[in-house]
């Protein structure tokens, strides 16, 4: 099941390939790459998932993988765990499919506080080697 969280997308179609961050969020997704911005909303369904996206780009750059600027693209895929595998496909680019894969982040584990002060390091209490005699 797609679940609410920040995803790693990564996507390609027969003219090139990118990545880029989608996040999900009640019935929401949006996100970005290099090139553009994304946003719409997706429907679950058990394990697999629709979506409609409007993608605008933001910079100047690359041809998009679509080969057009500002698109609408439908989206369907199937999640299970933390792996999605999608399809999306635009009437502005017809014949051309986009395959990708979404990850699921995981968030980072809080750091562990000391329970006591860090000892003051004092080099006179180190072990002394033996002299050597020549």
């Amino acid at each position: 099941m797609l679940k609410n969280g920040t995803y790693a997308a990564w996507f390609k179609t027969p003219l090139g390939q990118g990545t880029g961050i989608a996040h999900v969020a009640d019935g929401k997704i949006w996100g970005r790459d290099s090139l553009t911005t994304y946003s719409g909303s997706c429907e679950l369904h058990g394990d697999r998932f629709t979506a409609t996206v409007s993608v605008k780009r933001h910079s100047e750059g690359n041809t998009n993988l679509f080969g057009v600027d500002d698109f609408e693209m439908k989206v369907e895929g199937i999640c299970v765990g933390k792996i999605g595998e999608y399809i999306a496909t635009t009437e502005q680019a017809p014949g051309v499919a986009l395959q990708g894969t979404l990850i699921l982040s995981e968030p980072q584990p809080a750091a562990i506080e000391p329970s006591a002060p860090t000892p003051t390091f004092n080099p006179d209490k180190l072990a002394k080697l033996p002299k050597l005699s020549r």
